[in-house]
């Protein structure tokens, strides 16, 4: 957006506060920028980073790169075929048979939701929910792509399955149900995705990061390629093998066996995404605070502002005030509840100024908010619910 965050500040003054705000310059520019990390492949779009179905279809009216969507609840689901969206991938095993039992009925309708697996267990349930459902299920097998150095486990605790052995086994047993058809694979390293490498004042943490990043990604490759080859050997035709995110679009997007990529949390560029070597995007999501108290000189209270990210507990978690610049939470209060104090050493405020922050992580805070006010070219252009605003929560 034209004038960057300063004019943002003078439209927030404008605005009911607190307000969440998208620059739609800077989106589109982000969408264009991970558009062209595809290298050939598609790409998916993570929903939980984005929670606001006007914002999804924005992006997959972009460009033909943007094709299907992963979501994170069986609900969602059920909720995203309902606006119209096709090609939904539910990226977690869930348990709900209520809820699986509407999407039986929906993919035997003709829509194309996913649900995704790792276990025996699993696969013995939804083929009983298919059966008295009179529908079927599209799975999709979750594996593992953690590494080890060691006693250290680099990545994220997600699927059991990490040989071919271990997949072959559920890929025959998924075969003996009419009821299910296993359409894709997928495997999030979440290690190289979603692990910041240049973290502010972590220097030695940042450098065993890196060097774990770069010794993982060729393990990983080779993992996944002989996963994809043991399941050609089994005449299994994968309608999709997807992989990665946001934070490892440029290494994903080289492995021949992959057929599409999942982004999210790049289309609104949070702070998470500053502290990562090898690319940056454009910060497009903002959330304003109005000014309503003067403790004590330099000090200046918002109403709101307690969005603390998920994850491990640590400063990289807390929102950032962005402007006017050289705020600083203060150490003992952070980000509060219902006021969060910002010190400025020069700065002077009033009382009903605005304050700029910047969340850590993408989606999660949309469900604080039930709108997202968008902005371009100076102004004010539009209002898109979120999720919260649908009057919709999933989790």
């Amino acid at each position: 957006m034209k004038g960057g965050v300063s004019l943002m500040n003078e439209i927030a003054k404008n605005l009911s506060l607190p307000a969440l705000l998208l620059d739609l310059d800077a989106f589109d520019h982000n969408c264009k920028k991970i558009a062209e990390k595809a290298n050939g492949k598609t790409i998916r779009i993570a929903t939980k980073s984005i929670r606001s179905i006007p914002v999804l279809k924005r992006i997959l009216e972009y460009s033909p790169v943007f094709k299907g969507v992963m979501c994170y609840s069986l609900s969602e689901a059920i909720f995203l075929a309902e606006q119209g969206i096709a090609d939904i991938l539910i990226g977690y095993p869930c348990f709900d048979p209520e809820a699986h039992t509407n999407i039986a009925k929906l993919n035997g309708e003709g829509n194309q939701i996913t649900c995704m697996v790792d276990s025996i267990e699993q696969v013995k349930q939804l083929n009983e929910i298919a059966i008295k459902a009179n529908g079927f299920f599209y799975l999709c097998i979750d594996i593992d792509m953690s590494t080890t150095f060691g006693s250290l486990h680099f990545g994220v605790r997600r699927s059991p399955l990490r040989i071919s052995d271990d997949v072959i086994q559920l890929v025959r047993y998924i075969k003996e149900y009419p009821t299910l058809k296993l359409i894709g694979i997928m495997g999030y390293e979440a290690q190289i995705a979603g692990v910041s490498d240049k973290l502010p004042s972590q220097k030695l943490k940042n450098i065993a990061v890196s060097f774990m990043k770069k010794k993982s990604l060729n393990k990983i490759k080779l993992r996944r390629e002989k996963i994809v080859q043991s399941l050609q050997s089994e005449d299994l035709q994968l309608v999709f093998v997807n992989g990665g995110g946001t934070g490892s679009l440029d290494t994903t997007s080289k492995e021949e066996g992959v057929t599409e990529l999942t982004a999210g949390s790049g289309f609104y560029a949070p702070l998470l995404f500053d502290y990562y070597r090898d690319f940056r995007y454009t910060p497009a999501l903002f959330f304003s605070l109005p000014v309503v108290r003067k403790p004590s000189p330099n000090i200046y209270t918002c109403l709101g502002g307690g969005y603390v990210s998920s994850g491990v507990h640590g400063r990289d978690k807390v929102p950032m005030p962005v402007y006017p610049p050289g705020g600083k939470l203060l150490p003992f209060e952070g980000a509060g509840e219902v006021q969060t104090p910002v010190y400025y050493e020069k700065e002077t405020l009033e009382i009903g100024d605005v304050i700029i922050f910047r969340a850590a992580k993408a989606g999660e805070i949309c469900e604080r908010f039930n709108e997202i006010i968008c902005l371009s070219n100076q102004q004010v252009v539009n209002q898109f619910l979120t999720y919260r605003g649908e009057g919709k929560c999933f989790l």
